[in-house]
């Protein structure tokens, strides 16, 4: 294909704008990030299968990056009950995004799944989730940090720090693309894997085995997933630059095939 950027869709979550007008968003850091860290043009496609054709969009890009939302992955999808105390729920986005995951890596299309994308890519190879990692035994708090009347400290600084150890599978994709079998990462979710699934190989786990770091077996293009915020590439940990930058390799070689 012409062209000299490499375009990468990025899935839009639910929002209800000034509580009233039903819109789609993404956070900005993650769009900068596409653009820098991976050299590619990010292009915005609503989490709606009534508004998305999968075929199209492939058709269309050259990769697809699955983003953090504040909504849970709905429990249907692995076999649980709907609880209030869990929401919200994004069920359009559930309803495209799980068979966009098995369409992009059938088709070979990088794909690179961050935080509610990385749950997703789970589930959709029918893996579970628990709603709250630190319920279960032995496990930290991977929510982000509070202050003392409960609100979540706005200092970008605190938000996205460096907050626990994820040891890598020696001689795995991971440890070879950032050199590396500990890295430090940030927390920012309360969800996460409980059981991974078919053809998901664990890559990354947390000081309390909390599952931070996923491929897809066998996959024939890019396809990873980390439960940490990877679109943090401005600070001085050189591991999320280092995973934009591999995408955005895989990306640009998936354009020159097309």
């Amino acid at each position: 294909m012409s062209g000299k950027k490499p375009v990468v869709g990025v899935i839009g979550s639910a929002h209800l704008a000034e509580g009233k007008f039903p819109a789609q968003r993404v956070s900005e850091r993650i769009l900068l990030a596409a653009a820098d860290a991976a050299g590619a043009l990010p292009l915005i496609f609503a989490g709606s299968p009534e508004i998305i054709d999968i075929g199209a969009l492939l058709d269309a890009v050259d990769g697809v990056l699955l983003t953090g939302a504040r909504a849970n992955v709905h429990p249907s999808h692995f076999g649980l009950e709907e609880d209030p105390r869990h929401e919200p729920y994004d069920r359009n986005r559930d309803a495209l995004a799980l068979p966009l995951i098995e369409a992009c890596v059938a088709r070979g299309v990088p794909l690179f799944g961050i935080c509610r994308g990385f749950q997703e890519i789970n589930v959709a190879f029918g893996g579970s989730l628990h709603p709250e990692i630190r319920e279960l035994p032995g496990r930290m708090n991977h929510r982000a940090l509070r202050l003392e009347n409960g609100e979540i400290d706005p200092d970008p600084r605190v938000i996205y720090a460096e907050r626990h150890e994820v040891r890598l599978t020696p001689g795995g994709v991971f440890a070879k693309l950032l050199g590396a079998e500990t890295i430090r990462v940030n927390s920012l979710h309360g969800q996460g894997i409980l059981e991974s699934g078919r053809r998901i190989v664990v890559e990354g786990v947390a000081e309390d085995d909390t599952i931070e770091a996923i491929r897809v077996a066998e996959a024939p293009g890019f396809a990873l997933g980390v439960q940490w915020h990877a679109e943090i590439v401005t600070d001085r940990n050189p591991v999320n630059r280092t995973l934009f930058a591999a995408f955005g390799a895989a990306i640009a070689a998936y354009r020159r095939t097309r």
